[in-house]
């Protein structure tokens, strides 16, 4: 997940850098409010490591749709960026934090630290990026 993100977000930066992408200010705007967004979702490592699996999972989630909402306001290349962000973090919504206790679980399971950790990097550094957009 992590490596998805990062070869998106260097693409991104390499289209800003070329001008290829110039973010108009209502980009501009959404990418702000998705940073924050996201920042106020997923906190420090720290942070994160100091929570149930439950609260993580949340978090996670909650930064997931957080994306899903940016993407809905916008068209074009942030749409784009967005789109194939929450692609990325799709993982996510398979993801449980619960016992099965003996009964199906949709498909759903139990992630690993490293997993959740990783997950709240990738967030992070979209994150970063966003709030990056948001200042072009």
């Amino acid at each position: 997940m992590r490596t998805v993100i990062e070869d998106l977000v260097e693409e991104a930066e390499r289209q800003l850098r070329d001008r290829t992408w110039v973010p108009e200010g209502a980009d501009r705007t959404v990418a702000a409010k998705a940073a924050a967004d996201l920042r106020a979702a997923v906190g420090t490592p720290e942070a994160q490591q100091g929570l149930s699996t439950v609260d993580r999972l949340a978090h996670l989630r909650e930064a997931l749709a957080d994306l899903a909402i940016a993407l809905a306001h916008v068209h074009g290349r942030l749409a784009w960026f967005l789109g194939a962000a929450a692609t990325a973090l799709t993982p996510i919504l398979h993801w449980r934090a619960l016992p099965a206790e003996d009964g199906p679980t949709f498909g759903a399971v139990l992630p690993t630290p490293q997993q959740y950790a990783e997950a709240e990097e990738a967030i992070r550094r979209l994150q970063s990026t966003l709030a990056d957009i948001s200042t072009v």
